[in-house]
């Protein structure tokens, strides 16, 4: 007998009016904006900041993955529903789902199996509409920027080769990262090179996820660099006058949207970073939203921990003022098998020597826990494929670093096949003595963030700059952009800038090829190795394997 799918067990589920889980929350029904009878937003009204301090904040990562993911996000939900199982009130913060991954290979944010979000398909496609306003307003400085080129009376004097504000779009596709625009003639706007990034990577999902309120994004919206005129004065969104129609376009997006999970529990959905090539963190206010209102929040970061934690840790939480009280890392025994240097066929099977060699890549972000002033606690996502060897080695191991690891069997069981690691969780939220220090500064130099991040989180030997790199660093010495945090982007399969280097390598370099930099959200962007802000489809897109039939009836969607 096959297992159902995410898409038959969503449909299946007992789906509650959004107002009964508003209620539990305490938020009053008419304060809720309704999308349908499943989803809403909740009024920034609802954040309290001396409630929040008093919050659980509890961080959910993960090792390095292989390519479909390991269930970083089912595991989040699947803790939330552990936690109100045992009787803590507790809420899942999370990020929005991309419509890239969602049509290319790794699939939708919604979780799976009995720990999933519903609607799933809702979530997984439009959902309230935050990534197409975020998408728009990016789009309309874009417009303003040529238009401001075309126009002979009110013109800034942009010099159009310096120009480093990219269009977006939210799907993956390569044939857009480098194209030229305005060709045509006279009455279609200057020619000149331009590109396309996916909507996670925008600067102006940045700028969401990390504004504290309305007036903040705004601020932001106006500080974001465009490029220099000819006579090289920098320009910013707020000398086109663009932050206004910008942040209108926002209005509703800056709210956090409620949902739930299988069991009834509470979620808020909220921003949609990636962390391999942005923060990779959902959004400030959404996480204050949960802290005002629950005892326990479950957030996660975006692939390893040597992305989104890092990101995490040295970006939100300095913008947010907070810190986390637990810290979990989420492992595969597939993706270890992965680490340790199984194929794509042969991660699926038990195999001990394989997952020997990988459990470096576990051990190392065990080890960078420790140095961020966490005592981790290890989630064994479980799989069908898993051995009870396997799981007993990654068990004692980890007992040996001084971790706890615990079977996460959410995928089959819902909460109650989380309980234990629940339990542990709120011991190690209440009792391990966690205190975060960050690694950095944002007062040090750019050098010396970079240098921190690939030594001590990657366990690289050095860093090394092209010479584009060199000239935009700079640059950013130059403008004065210097005093921030790091959001370095690289690949999310290795610790190191190749994705071919699993495990736990050593004497490797980081490789900075190039920098972009975000004015407004406030952070710098080395672009590591073959890294790219646009990704493309892979060979065979899950587009290829979905169907609608002519009742609705959708399928292939996870």
């Amino acid at each position: 007998m096959s297992f159902p799918t995410d898409l038959e067990i969503a449909e299946s589920a007992n789906i509650l009016p959004i107002k009964k889980i508003a209620e539990k929350l305490g938020i009053i029904e008419d304060d809720l904006e309704y999308y349908g009878k499943y989803k809403a937003k909740i009024p920034l009204q609802y954040i309290d900041e001396e409630k929040s301090k008093k919050a659980k904040l509890i961080l959910v990562t993960a090792i390095n993955p292989t390519p479909a993911g390991e269930g970083k996000t089912t595991v989040s939900v699947g803790l939330n529903d552990g936690l109100n199982k045992i009787g803590k009130k507790s809420i899942a913060v999370l990020r929005e789902p991309s419509l890239g991954p969602v049509f290319g290979v790794k699939g939708g944010a919604a979780g799976g199996g009995y720990a999933q979000l519903i609607p799933m398909v809702d979530i997984n496609l439009h959902f309230t509409g935050d990534f197409s306003a975020i998408e728009k307003a990016n789009n309309l400085l874009s417009a303003m920027i040529d238009n401001n080129l075309q126009n002979k009376k009110f013109s800034l004097n942009i010099d159009p080769r310096t120009i480093v504000w990219k269009r977006v779009m939210d799907m993956n596709d390569r044939s857009l990262r480098n194209i030229v625009i305005g060709l045509g003639g006279l009455n279609n706007g200057i020619t000149r090179e331009e590109g396309f990034n996916i909507t996670p990577a925008s600067e102006v999902m940045a700028i969401l996820c990390l504004s504290k309120d309305f007036e903040d994004l705004k601020k932001r919206l106006g500080n974001i660099f465009v490029g220099y005129t000819f006579d090289k004065k920098p320009i910013f969104a707020r000398d086109l006058k663009a932050e206004n129609a910008m942040a209108i376009l926002l209005k509703d997006a800056i709210k956090p949207n409620l949902v739930q999970t299988l069991e009834g529990n509470p979620a808020i959905l909220h921003g949609g970073p990636f962390a391999n090539i942005a923060q990779g963190t959902n959004t400030i206010i959404a996480t204050k939203m949960g802290l005002s209102l629950a005892d326990y929040v479950v957030t996660e970061a975006g692939f390893g921990a040597d992305l989104g934690a890092e990101k995490f840790l040295h970006i939100k939480c300095h913008y947010g003022k907070m810190k986390p009280d637990a810290y979990v890392i989420v492992a595969t025994i597939r993706a270890l098998r992965y680490q340790g240097g199984a194929k794509k066929g042969e991660y699926e099977n038990p195999n001990l020597p394989f997952l020997k060699n990988g459990f470096g890549n576990l051990a190392k972000h065990i080890e960078n826990g420790f140095k961020f002033g966490f005592k981790p606690i290890v989630a064994i996502n479980h799989f069908a494929t898993d051995s009870l060897e396997e799981i007993n080695y990654i068990i004692d191991e980890c007992e040996k670093l001084g971790v706890k690891a615990i079977l996460a069997d959410e995928f089959t069981k819902g909460g109650a096949g989380m309980t234990e690691l629940a339990e542990e969780v709120v011991r190690c939220a209440e009792f391990y003595g966690n205190d975060f220090k960050p690694l950095y500064q944002v007062e040090d130099s750019v050098e010396h963030k970079i240098d921190t991040i690939a030594k001590e989180v990657y366990g690289a030997e050095s860093v090394v700059y092209s010479q584009k790199a060199k000239n935009q660093l700079k640059t950013i010495y130059d403008l004065g952009f210097d005093k921030v945090p790091i959001c370095m982007a690289k690949t999310q399969k290795s610790l190191t800038d190749d994705e071919t280097k699993l495990g736990r390598p050593t004497n490797f370099k980081i490789r900075v090829r190039e920098f972009e930099f975000a004015a407004g959200a406030g952070f710098i962007i080395p672009i590591l190795g073959d890294i790219m802000r646009m990704p493309g489809l892979p060979n065979i897109p899950a587009a290829e394997g979905m169907f609608i039939d002519k009742d609705g009836k959708i399928t292939g969607l996870s």
